[in-house]
This record gives structure tokens, C-alpha cells and sequence, in this order.
């Protein structure tokens, strides 16, 4: 099957992702070249780097031994720009070195460990991100003796909480895994924990750290020495484009030389770091496009959802075994839903029922398209309308939403902006969903507001969203919903933050608004009363999967699964809802006797 396929596929590892990033390799391939000739500067250069001559002072690019010309000193600025690059290299891998050989050892204690260190820990830390860094630096300059060697190792002290709170943090969600308790369960010392279990989860965030932390220390010692502060006999960028700027309208390439290059390497830092990290975080699986092999392949294993949907016409949304986790600290994915399918037909309300985590919410945001980015689709298919809306891009998704698909959410008030009238969502939300204008937009509004039960339309259009009530808000949330008139319509708890009488009444509404546009209403929920009230099928959730499934009459009789009859026995008996079977007769139309 195609979940099983995906399940075993072989993942690409971090560093053969990275060698596939053009990014990487480029940004990646420039700092090896450049730190290489660093490393070579004896064997590529002809002068020393504080080599002078008379001859040489202000000599132009192309000069006979001056590749690049030379400085105001009389030096070769070639030599000098290649003896730079070993000073920014030394004073990054001290500077990063230092931080992170503290602030990991530091944050893997302090994460691990009891309360009482952790906190002795953070004083000492906090204390040191209470200096100002820049002036400490320049205060211990007697003390350094100007050696940018030292200064970058108190720099690197200076930034070792950064690292330290990065550890810390990442270790403290580690620490309570199972497989740290298995492992100490089993008698495995705590440094064998830390370096076998820990580490590998703290590595990640560490590297990523450390480019950005190289760029940082390369451009603190630069900036030292821009303003004069350390050896005047050690080359680097900060000396080359102080000496630059002082002669900057006689010759202005000798300002220019280091400026580019220190920039070029500070910006392929960063860029590298950013390869770094969305390499370690791994990559996200990506639905398979139409008519490609993954999706035969798919199509194949569940029976071919588009010949079913296109076969049963009245089929207007079909999720077929829809695979969706999020990756963990440690990179392995942790399933939320675990092959779901389902059937919604024309007109029809099904049910959507499970407790809290049952992965209702994210099987209805997975249908809209709105999963947050962190979210992996590892497997099946979502059909609105016989259309595979995992190959759709988010332009086309916009398109769909609220002209094909629409959404009521669970939280009324918090689902308006406050800064904004009523009337001002509404239009927006109409104009983006149809074609009127903004005139048209405004009395189809009022229109909606009035048929969805508000007393006094052009008083709500007018109000913000705190001088309303939450039913009323939920009552302008269903206009918008149905503004567009969608063919399936999800409503998430529409009624849990409503009182009861209330609650009638938007379930009453709803019931409406669905005979009369003909909707299909796919209805999320924990309510087992809504569900006797309005629902013709339900589909039972339980950790991802589905459960039990079946018209209402039937599961509410003679319950199958124990999951489903242990939830109804709990509803029913802590009187949430009250409910006789025996009152349940099957309909079609979509109402209960």
C-alpha cells in the first residue's frame, strides 16, 4: 500500500540533503575556498602581509607583484586581504568554540539536572548577558594586550548563554522521553544518557548556532579593529577598512577590496546556516501530483478515489487513508492521524465525534487546506468535488475556500478582529469569495445578516466585535461562512462556547441554511446531542484513527466498537445530553423524529 511505501521509503540524511541544496553547496564551496587560501596565503602571496615599499604606495590593481595594488603604507593589499581571512577564521572558531564548549556543557547540566543547579545556572548566565559585551571588550584591552586571540575568547564567554539556553531548553523536552527513562531504568550512567540520548537531539540546534555565531565573532574582532583597538602588525578586515577609509577619495578600491569580501563571507555564513537548518529539520513530504506515479500508485492501493468520487456523484468530499504527524525534537515523526477515511455526500450533515486529541480538528483542517507548516502529509488523498486538493498550490486554495469549501470555527469572539467593524469583515470576506462590488458587498451583507436571525442588520454591521454577543458573533461567522454559498461547510464545535438555548438556536439555523443551499455539512464535534439532533452518519475518532462509523440510528442503538459505546455511556450518564434511542427513527432528510 502507498502508506506503507511511504512509511519505508529511505529518508535522504541531513548532509545528502544539504549536498542537494544549490544554496549549500555554493555558499559552502566559497567559505572552503576562502579559508583554504587563507591557510595557503605563504604560497600564494609574493609579499608578507606587512610588507612595504616606497615603490607600492597607492599603486593601482595590476601593478607588476601588486595584484591588487597597494595601500597608503606602501603594502600589498592582495597579500593582506588573504592574511585577513586567517584572522576572521581564528577569531570565528575561537569565538563560536568558546561559546558553544560552555554553553552546551552548561545547558545539558542545567536541563538535565534538578531545579536548585538549574537555577544556580541561570543567575550565573543572566549575569553575564547583564554586561555589555562590546564595552567589556574594550575595557579589557590593557589586560589582552590588544591579542585578538584573547579578546575572542572572553567574546566567546560573552555569548555562551545563547548556546546555553538553546541546550537547556531542547534537553529539558528530551529528558522526559521514554526512552530516557527506559535507559535509565536500565542502569545506564548519566554522562552515557547525555552523550547517547541527549546529544544527538541537541546536536542539530548546535550547528545550526554555530554558523551564525562564527559570522558574529568574525565581525566583533573586525569592528575592534576598524576602531583601532588591538595589534596594528595583525591584518585583517576591520585594520584593512580602517586604513581604506582614510584614503577613501584618493583611492576607493582599497576600501572596497575587504568590505566585499568580508561581506561575501558573512552573508554565505549566514545562508549556510539557514541550508544547515532546514536541512537537520528534515524535509517535508509532499503530496503526489496528479497523474504521477506515487499517485497511481496511490490510487491503486485504496481503490481509486477519483473513479469512486466520479462514480458516486453525490460524493462531494472523500478522504481516503490520510496519513498526518509531526516531526519530534529528535526528528521522528509523530503520527496524528493514521489512515483516515471518509464519505460526505450532497446535503448530507455527518458527525465528526472523538475527545480532545482524537485528531477531529486536524481531519477537518487537512480538508480546508490549513494545516500549519510543521505538519506532514506522509500519505493519501483529500477529493473535494472528485478534485485532489493535496496538489493544489495555495493560490488554489484560496480559490476554493469559501466558494466550495467553508469553515464556521469553535470560538466565536476570538475569530473576529477587534480593530475591525463587522460590516468591514464581512465585506472583505465577500468580495474575496465572489465577484461583487464593494456597494454589492455591502447589501449582500446586510441581506445575510438578517437572513442568519440578527434583529437589527445595520446596528451589527456597525458594531465591533466586543459590542456583540458571543451567538450573535457565532450568527455573523455563519453569514460569512455561507456567504459564498459552499457546497461543504465545516463547522468546528459551532456551538461549545454558547449557552444552550442558544445552542438550539444555531443548530436550527444551520439545519436551515443547509436545506436551503443545498449544503453538505461536515460537523466536528464532542456532543453526542448535536449529533442525535442534527447528523444523518457519524464517524467515531479514537488516537487517529476511526473507529466505528455508520448512520446514527444504528451506532446509537447497537454500538459496536467498546470505544464508542463507553463514550455515549459517559455522556449519557453525566447528563450532558439527554437522549432515548428508542426516539431515533433513520430520516434522509436530515432532520431526527
Amino acid at each position: 500500500m502507498e502508506a506503507e511505501s511511504t512509511s519505508k521509503s529511505p529518508r535522504r540524511g541531513p548532509w545528502r540533503r544539504l549536498l542537494r541544496d544549490s544554496q549549500a553547496v555554493l555558499t559552502g564551496g566559497f567559505l572552503v575556498l576562502a579559508f583554504a587560501a587563507g591557510v595557503l596565503a605563504p604560497l600564494i602571496t609574493q609579499h608578507g602581509p606587512n610588507d612595504s615599499s616606497l615603490s607600492a604606495v597607492n599603486a593601482p590593481v595590476g601593478t607588476e607583484g601588486y595584484l591588487l595594488g597597494g595601500d597608503q603604507s606602501g603594502r600589498d593589499i592582495f597579500a593582506r586581504l588573504i592574511y585577513s581571512i586567517n584572522t576572521a577564521a581564528i577569531s570565528g572558531l575561537i569565538g563560536a568554540g568558546v561559546a558553544i564548549v560552555i554553553g552546551m556543557t552548561a545547558g545539558l547540566i542545567g536541563g538535565y539536572f534538578g531545579t536548585r543547579l538549574r537555577a544556580g545556572i541561570e543567575w550565573l548566565f543572566s549575569l553575564i548577558m547583564a554586561f555589555p559585551g562590546l564595552l567589556i571588550l574594550i575595557a579589557l584591552m590593557p589586560l589582552t594586550g590588544g591579542d585578538f586571540r584573547a579578546t575572542m575568547l572572553i567574546f566567546g564567554i560573552l555569548l555562551s548563554p545563547g548556546i546555553y539556553r538553546i541546550v537547556r531548553n531542547v534537553t529539558v523536552g528530551v529528558k522526559g522521553e521514554l526512552f530516557v527513562d527506559a535507559a535509565r531504568v536500565s542502569g545506564v550512567s548519566t554522562i552515557r544518557i547525555l552523550l547517547r540520548h541527549v546529544m544527538p537531539v541537541v546536536r542539530g540546534p548546535v550547528i545550526i548556532a554555530t554558523a551564525f555565531l562564527i559570522g558574529t565573532s568574525i565581525g566583533v574582532q573586525s569592528g575592534l579593529a576598524f576602531l583601532g583597538l588591538g595589534s596594528a602588525e595583525e591584518p585583517s578586515f576591520g585594520a584593512m577598512l580602517s586604513s581604506g577609509f582614510q584614503n577613501l577619495y584618493v583611492h576607493p578600491l582599497q576600501f572596497i577590496w575587504p568590505a566585499a569580501l568580508w561581506g561575501l563571507m558573512s552573508a554565505s555564513l549566514v545562508l549556510l546556516g539557514n541550508s544547515l537548518r532546514d536541512a537537520l529539520e528534515g524535509e517535508r513530504p509532499q503530496a503526489a501530483k496528479l497523474g504521477t506515479k506515487a499517485t497511481r500508485q496511490r490510487r491503486a492501493a485504496t481503490g481509486d478515489p477519483a473513479n469512486i468520487a466520479a462514480g458516486q456523484s453525490d460524493v462531494v468530499l472523500a478522504i481516503r487513508d490520510l496519513r498526518l504527524g509531526y516531526p519530534k525534537p529528535d526528528g521522528e515523526m509523530r503520527e496524528i492521524l493514521k489512515g483516515v477515511s471518509l464519505e460526505l455526500r450532497v446535503g448530507e450533515t455527518l458527525g465528526l465525534v472523538g475527545e480532545s486529541g482524537s485528531g477531529k480538528t486536524q481531519t477537518a483542517f487537512a480538508a480546508l487546506g490549513l494545516l500549519p507548516p510543521a505538519a506532514r502529509i506522509t500519505a493519501g488523498s483529500i477529493l473535494l468535488e472528485g478534485r485532489e486538493i493535496l496538489d493544489l498550490s495555495e493560490k488554489d486554495l484560496r480559490s476554493l475556500r469559501g466558494g466550495t469549501i467553508a469553515y464556521v470555527p469553535q470560538e466565536p469572539m476570538s475569530s473576529l478582529d477587534s480593530t475591525f467593524t463587522i460590516g468591514s469583515q464581512l465585506v472583505e470576506g465577500i468580495r474575496a469569495t465572489t465577484s461583487r462590488s464593494k456597494r454589492e458587498a455591502r447589501a449582500y451583507a446586510l441581506q445575510l445578516l438578517a437572513r442568519v436571525g440578527i434583529a437589527d442588520p445595520r446596528a451589527t454591521f456597525a458594531s465591533y466585535p466586543h459590542q456583540i454577543s458571543g451567538g450573535m458573533a457565532q450568527r455573523v461567522l455563519i453569514a460569512a461562512a455561507v456567504a459564498g454559498k459552499p457546497k461543504v461547510l465545516i463547522a468546528d464545535e459551532p456551538t461549545t462556547a454558547l449557552d444552550v438555548t442558544i445552542q438550539a438556536e444555531i443548530l436550527d439555523l444551520l439545519r436551515d441554511l443547509q436545506a436551503e443551499m443545498g449544503m453538505a455539512i461536515l460537523l466536528v464535534t464532542h456532543n453526542f446531542g448535536v449529533v442525535a439532533d442534527m447528523c444523518d452518519r457519524i464517524v467515531v475518532m479514537r488516537q487517529g484513527e476511526i473507529v466505528e462509523s455508520g448512520d446514527v440510528f444504528t451506532v446509537f442503538r447497537d454500538p459496536e466498537h467498546p470505544y464508542t459505546r463507553k463514550l455515549l455511556d459517559s455522556i449519557l450518564d453525566d447528563d450532558f445530553v439527554e437522549i432515548d434511542v428508542e426516539d431515533l427513527t433513520p430520516t434522509t432528510s436530515g432532520t431526527r423524529a
